[in-house]
């Protein structure tokens, strides 16, 4: 992603992390909730690697191709999940869709060898879709949140450990990867 070199690493920190626990959330969970924590970490993983800052850690060209089958894959996946249950498949098809979305864009200016300026629709993808995403990203972040602020959530006696069953936790695992996309498409 375009930016600086000290926001690309947060947001690699802050992704990583996320991804991580989802990770360790899959691990001690099952059914839909797995399918779901799996999601989540390719999600968040995905994101650190592309957040590199591109003036420490230069991709190759090829990455970003690597990035959109891997993204086009899981938008598949999402699809398929949300044809027969719905519900949170839906932002998960909107996440891998902007991912795949962001990787093309990305790719743009590495096809053309140009990485300084942006042409309209390339480099900078298609401003009314970016916009589009940002708006539903804006309006999740700001949901997850309200949903947050009053924090008097109970824990959820499932299995597994007390910080893997939490629902406050999950949902601010959302919301720090919906703030990293936010975050991701302003610099797009």
């Amino acid at each position: 992603m375009h930016g600086g070199a000290l926001s690309g690493w947060l947001l690699v920190a802050l992704c990583a992390a996320t991804g991580t626990y989802c990770l360790l959330r899959m691990r001690v969970s099952d059914g839909e909730e797995r399918r779901a924590a799996g999601g989540e970490a390719l999600m968040g993983f995905g994101m650190a690697l592309m957040a590199l800052p591109t003036t420490v850690v230069a991709q190759p060209g090829w990455s970003w191709a690597v990035y959109a089958a891997v993204f086009g894959g899981a938008a598949l996946l999402a699809m398929a999940g949300a044809a027969r249950r719905g519900g949170h498949h839906l932002h998960h098809l909107v996440g891998s869709l902007a991912m795949l979305y962001m990787a093309v864009a990305m790719a743009a200016p590495v096809a053309q060898g140009a990485h300084t300026g942006h042409a309209m629709g390339t480099a900078g993808g298609i401003p009314v879709l970016t916009g589009g995403l940002l708006l539903y990203y804006t309006v999740y972040v700001l949901r997850a949140g309200a949903r947050l602020a009053p924090a008097a959530v109970a824990a959820a006696g499932g299995p597994g450990p007390a910080w893997a069953t939490r629902p406050e936790l999950t949902l601010t695992c959302r919301l720090s990867m919906a703030l990293a996309m936010v975050a991701m498409l302003v610099t797009l």
